[in-house]
């Protein structure tokens, strides 16, 4: 009997070591493949971008958990250099990356990006700063995600009418029946910031109310150049000054801290209307010192240029969740924000 249990005894170690136990077998998985992702923003202080890379990196996290591979990002600080840029992506392609992502300082260089990234077989996907329309077909391999500027524009000018006729007498403060206004605008010949600027005050116009712009200039998108535009207005303006029009909140921003610093009290200050709906934004908004902002979806952007970077960077066909425009442009619309609506956003409504 003891012979018999010892050679059952062998017989089980024997088969133990050939045959691991059966969960260890159903969980063995596959080394994970790593999909390598170069990022080129062109300056990553930038209150929307920083905001849109996080969500790009948590966008990756959760495709690495839905498709069980490894993404890594990496990402480079064009500091407004496209020629720094350029070179960043040109690394980025002699380094094998999978795909690169370009947020272009300058969008009339997408032509020579586009012509590396078809050299390298290196899908391209540029966002936030759209290029000519012309260099996206030059190949079938460049791709588009951002936000319809004209549409900022006019939610601007709506915000803008909507406050005019609940209460004429707060915008237009000398009741002259036209509204005073300045526009901050991002950069020089940036497609957005004219967009923006353009359609704006086209909404205001066909909607019946008459404008008069008092001051124009460029904040290249920054608080503090907001800020020192905004104190020169209103010590040449001063009161005249009704409504302050700005490309993004960061120059918004950087307008109402130089309305807060001139002691001019909330019923006499113009009223300022952003674009972006970042974090201090919405707080401004919320807060009454921001009319409101046009909600430039920085979340919904992230999903979609990893879902799109993930597919093509594995030589796949782009999903069909994914709704192209133009060719191989998408673009996700933009939200009016004002103090009814605002505490949804601020929760991520």
């Amino acid at each position: 009997m003891k012979k018999i249990r010892k050679a059952l005894v062998c017989v089980l170690a024997l088969l133990a070591a050939a045959f691991p136990a059966s969960c260890s077998a159903d969980t063995k998985q596959e080394p994970v493949q790593t999909l390598k992702v170069g990022v080129a923003a062109y300056r990553k202080d930038d209150t929307f971008i920083s905001t849109l890379c996080g969500y790009l990196e948590s966008a990756a996290k959760k495709l690495e958990k839905q498709k069980k591979v490894k993404i890594a990002l990496n990402f480079a600080d064009g500091q407004s250099n496209q020629s720094l840029q350029n070179d960043q992506v040109e690394r980025f392609l002699a380094r094998d990356y999978s795909a690169v992502c370009v947020n272009l300082v300058d969008r009339t260089a997408a032509a020579y990006i586009i012509d590396k990234a078809k050299k390298a077989g290196v899908p391209v996907v540029f966002f936030n700063r759209e290029p000519v329309e012309e260099d996206l077909h030059i190949w079938s391999g460049a791709y588009y995600v951002g936000a319809d500027a004209v549409l900022s524009g006019r939610i601007q000018g709506q915000i803008v009418a909507e406050a005019y006729r609940r209460d004429p007498a707060r915008v237009d403060r000398n009741r002259d029946g036209k509204i005073q206004y300045a526009m901050l605008e991002g950069e020089q010949g940036h497609q957005d910031s004219l967009l923006r600027t353009e359609y704006s005050i086209k909404y205001l116009t066909e909607a019946g109310i008459r404008v008069q712009k008092l001051a124009s200039d460029t904040a290249n998108w920054q608080r503090a150049q907001g800020t020192a535009k905004m104190t020169q207005w209103l010590r040449e303006y001063g009161g005249r000054l009704e409504v302050v029009l700005c490309n993004n909140d960061d120059m918004a921003l950087g307008a109402i801290d130089a309305i807060k610093s001139s002691g001019e009290t909330p019923k006499k200050s113009p009223l300022v209307v952003g674009v972006d709906g970042t974090k201090p934004g919405l707080e401004a908004v919320r807060s009454g010192s921001m009319l409101g902002t046009a909600l430039n979806d920085a979340k919904r952007q992230a999903d979609a240029i990893m879902e799109l970077t993930y597919a093509v960077g594995n030589g796949q066909k782009a999903p069909p969740s994914l709704h192209f425009q133009q060719g191989n442009s998408i673009y996700i619309p933009y939200q009016k924000i004002t103090r009814e609506n605002v505490a949804q956003f601020q929760q991520g409504g």
